[in-house]
């Protein structure tokens, strides 16, 4: 298994867009990444324009597995301007290559670049939800830390369910 992970592209746009929303898409990654949101399905032109940011982005990468795109890794500066504060994510587009070790890979290298990136930073974060199972087991099982648990904000379906964050100080990921 080879998973590696690199820049987005401006060549690496359309068949994106395909796995993760268009005709080779399964979509079940969006009832577990935040479905409460109830974030819309982008047309092809939405999504060109928000992946021009994307390119060479530092805090966004795609993941390579055995030479395809399987899904993507993200950051994000929960403190805003302030910068001290980083958050990931990551998302694997299709069912069919969950549970095969993709994600707990990725999300180590994920950490080590993001700390080799910012030097000045003793830790990194991620917030997942109680209704995504995989999730909960992943961030376990790559060594992040439950931090904390705020119960039952999180409303989809008709049901309340609990915002789950997990963390990694630099001293412990090394």
């Amino acid at each position: 298994m080879t998973i590696n992970l690199k820049p987005f592209s401006e060549s690496d746009m359309q068949y994106v867009y395909d796995v993760e929303y268009g005709n080779l898409a399964d979509r079940t990654w969006m009832a577990f990444n935040g479905p409460y949101f109830q974030d819309p399905i982008p047309t092809w032109h939405e999504f060109q324009q928000n992946a021009h940011g994307l390119i060479n982005h530092a805090h966004h990468r795609l993941i390579w597995y055995n030479h395809r795109i399987a899904g993507e890794v993200s950051a994000h500066w929960t403190d805003g301007a302030l910068q001290h504060w980083l958050e990931i994510g990551i998302v694997i587009y299709q069912k069919n290559d969950w549970g095969n070790g993709i994600a707990s890979i990725a999300i180590k290298i994920w950490l080590a670049e993001l700390f080799a990136q910012h030097p000045e930073l003793p830790h990194i974060g991620l917030t997942t939800w109680s209704g995504n199972i995989g999730m909960l087991r992943v961030s376990e099982k790559v060594g992040l830390l439950h931090e904390g648990t705020i119960r039952q904000v999180r409303y989809w379906q008709g049901n309340y369910y609990d915002s789950v964050k997990y963390g990694v100080l630099r001293s412990e990921f090394a």
